[in-house]
């Protein structure tokens, strides 16, 4: 089949494409920059502009396309202007891309959303339920993101599933991502307090063949958490590089840590690396999710956590020698 992926220089889209062409399938990769190929670099894929606003280039991207994956998105928490950097481009370019999609004919939509339009409480959710986050702007642009698109896939009459990923980590990341990122200073030692986060990591490689499996055996309408059987707090990552774990940071530094951040960044205009939303977030609370739907019906199966970390650690080792691998 002929499949378009948009955000395709990205993390999982770049994943993704390896995966579609891994199992013979004909790819375009739609990014925003045409002369950034690097990530492509020996793979037999068409390389299209496919920018989310740009509904002459889309419609063109989508020419004879039959499956969409909906990858392309802003994944930052922090931003000088919040609303229009992260919030508004992501609904907004829902919106535009399942417009043109339709327009164009296509047969499938696989949208990429996340657990955060589900949220976390400590315990296992699943798809039923909904976040209602307004604090953190990267929450509050998925979940409108993604209730938008079903309000739209709806009145369109459009063929979609929704896929919600945890935090992806692994290799084919042209960049490190703000997840990614925060692996990577904990192997290198800069992370000097445990902030009692407990991610929910899940390789990408894994949520590429999910997106796959959603596209082949989803039913229309439905979403699938793409996540792993359980989250993972410091003390397992340290543990994982055989390292000792940072003292646990107690609430109320976070608090007054990620505050001083804020407004050194709102002056300075260099991301914050720890938000007061994210402490109240993440700080203590497990990320664990339902998996069952995804593994019933599209044979969803993660690679167990500590795999997934020893995985992605060894990328970091290697990815300044090779940095696009399968």
């Amino acid at each position: 089949m002929l499949c378009l992926v948009t955000g395709a220089n990205g993390h999982l889209g770049n994943t993704l494409v390896r995966e579609l062409l891994r199992q013979g399938h004909t790819v375009r990769a739609g990014v925003r920059d045409i002369h950034q190929q690097a990530a492509f670099a020996g793979l037999e894929c068409e390389v299209v502009y496919a920018e989310l606003l740009d509904e002459a280039a889309l419609l063109k991207a989508l020419d004879g396309v039959e499956v969409l994956f909906q990858v392309a998105a802003v994944f930052k928490h922090w931003a000088k202007n919040p609303e229009a950097e992260i919030v508004q481009p992501n609904v907004q370019g829902t919106r535009c891309v399942l417009q043109a999609a339709s327009r164009a004919g296509v047969k499938r939509v696989v949208y990429v959303s996340s657990v955060a339009a589900v949220g976390h409480d400590g315990s296992a959710l699943d798809e039923t339920h909904w976040c209602e986050e307004s604090e953190n702007a990267y929450y509050r642009s998925k979940i409108l993101s993604e209730r938008l698109a079903w309000q739209t896939a709806n009145a369109l009459g459009l063929w979609m599933v929704a896929v919600l990923p945890s935090a992806m980590i692994g290799p084919n990341a042209a960049r490190l991502t703000d997840t990614l990122d925060f692996l990577q200073a904990v192997k290198d030692r800069k992370v000097p307090l445990d902030p009692g986060f407990h991610f929910n990591f899940v390789d990408v490689r894994d949520v590429a063949s999910g997106m796959l499996l959603a596209a082949q055996k989803g039913r229309a309408g439905q979403r699938y958490i793409l996540a792993n059987e359980r989250s993972s707090s410091l003390a397992e990552l340290a543990d994982v590089l055989g390292v000792r774990a940072p003292p646990r940071a107690p609430r109320w530094l976070l608090l007054a840590i990620a505050w001083l951040q804020e407004r050194w960044a709102s002056l300075t205009g260099q991301p914050a690396q720890l938000m007061c939303s994210q402490v109240r977030l993440f700080h203590g609370v497990r990320q664990e999710y339902n998996i069952d739907k995804a593994k019933a019906e599209l044979g969803f199966n993660p690679r167990p956590p500590q795999q997934v970390l020893r995985e992605a650690f060894a990328y970091l080792d290697r990815r300044g020698v090779q940095p696009y691998e399968t």
